[in-house]
């Protein structure tokens, strides 16, 4: 383990080791597409599916 990008979770017999900038970047891509869901969401334009509905 080196510097303050990884930590260390001790669950019973489980170690785990996690890759903080790992973290950091999927919780940055998921705020991202949240953002992304709430302006479309906002417009009308998402189905329950998740797709863009077409504009007829």
């Amino acid at each position: 383990m080196g510097g303050n990008n990884e930590k260390l979770i001790i669950d019973g017999n489980a170690v785990y080791e996690l890759d903080m900038e790992c973290v950091r970047r999927k919780k940055r891509e998921q705020e991202a597409k949240n953002a992304k869901w709430k302006i479309e969401g906002a417009e009308g334009n998402i189905t329950t599916d998740g797709q863009k509905q077409e504009n007829t």
